[in-house]
């Protein structure tokens, strides 16, 4: 499976959610970040992002954060 990246807030608050080098969108809550993994083929990525699985990366700001763009 390839490594998943949740990079650092940007300025609107979203998250860039990638799976290697293909960016799958931008996050701006935990329920994105699923239905981002399910477009990718993961059938058990709500799992995944409950467990904090290791195979998810998160950059720039701790886990499960997505900051709005008044906190930047």
């Amino acid at each position: 499976m390839v490594p998943i990246t949740v990079h650092a807030p940007s300025r609107t608050g979203g998250r860039r959610v990638s799976a290697g080098d293909q960016i799958l969108g931008l996050a701006f809550s935990d329920h994105d970040l699923v239905v981002f993994l399910e477009r990718a083929g993961l059938e058990e990525a709500q799992a995944l992002v409950d467990a904090d699985s290791a195979l998810i990366e998160w950059r720039g700001a701790p886990a499960h954060v997505y900051p709005s763009p008044a906190e930047h």
